[in-house]
């Protein structure tokens, strides 16, 4: 399983990093695309257990939206997409995950359907955003939930003891979410002294409002990046299944991959506006 993982992450990684540095931006954007399409696949097959068909179709409509956005370019769209987004993850999120094991898919498949077209979108549109703010800006920001993850992981399994939440994922910890969050804090106040403020969310908060605000606003970017997980590992339970798919071996699916960053890039979005305002 471990040589598997490498070889599927080495891959990756001879796919991603000529994107980044060496191609025009529109590569990027279209390479988030087919990522979130596959998520948009995954997320069907997820909230529709036993549709495999309709996750194609789910997942073609999808790819229009996004194309739409694409080719439009209309601000007014693209707020109030981000917005009802924010909304959702800010609101409608943590009601559903207060619910548990007990959340009927059935019942919610509907109102689960019409988010996928919205959440999934909209994190499209934030990371192109964020690329056209600056490649730095994009990463700084991405980087942090990878760091939530890894501390969080790490973290928990060495002095882990308080479950997160037991029933939709037993393996997370409270230690190790808190560790995720002292390794991001540190990364933040890291990007703060070394980078000029125009070149990270970070920087720019805290050359803007201080300390304080720049560390509460990592601190809330961290908070979403577990909530995020936690989402998609209670939709996961409630489909029966251990992975959003197997498209990518050793590592699960596109939206295991993403689940932490759809709450979290639509959140860095609204915190750039805020400090470029």
């Amino acid at each position: 399983m471990l040589k598997t993982r490498v070889i599927t992450a080495v891959l990756m990684l001879a796919i991603l990093l000529p994107v980044l540095f060496l191609l025009p931006p529109i590569y990027l954007s279209a390479l988030f695309f087919m990522m979130l399409v596959a998520a948009a696949w995954e997320w069907s097959r997820l909230i529709a257990p036993n549709a495999d068909r309709s996750a194609y179709i789910y997942a073609l409509i999808c790819a229009v939206i996004v194309i739409f956005l694409w080719l439009s370019a209309e601000p007014s769209i693209e707020i109030a997409l981000l917005s009802i987004a924010i909304a959702f993850w800010v609101f409608g999120m943590p009601f559903m995950l207060s619910q548990g094991l007990h959340l009927s898919l059935s019942r919610w498949r509907l109102v689960l359907s019409v988010l996928g077209f919205i959440v999934l979108p909209s994190t499209w549109l934030s990371l192109d955003v964020l690329r056209e703010i600056g490649l730095l800006w994009l990463l700084s920001a991405m980087i942090l939930v990878w760091l939530a993850d890894i501390g969080a992981y790490f973290v928990g399994r060495a002095i882990g003891k308080r479950k997160l939440a037991s029933q939709i994922s037993p393996g997370k910890s409270l230690e190790g979410a808190l560790g995720g969050l002292v390794l991001c804090l540190i990364y933040a106040i890291l990007c703060s002294y070394y980078f000029l403020p125009n070149e990270t969310l970070f920087g720019a908060w805290q050359a803007q409002w201080g300390w304080g605000a720049m560390l509460a606003m990592t601190a809330v970017l961290v908070l979403f990046s577990v909530l995020g997980d936690l989402f998609e590992s209670q939709l996961k339970r409630l489909a029966r299944v251990k992975d959003s798919s197997n498209l990518l071996p050793g590592h699960g699916g596109f939206l295991d991959r993403v689940d932490a960053l759809l709450p979290v890039m639509p959140l860095v979005t609204l915190f750039s506006i805020m400090v470029r305002a």
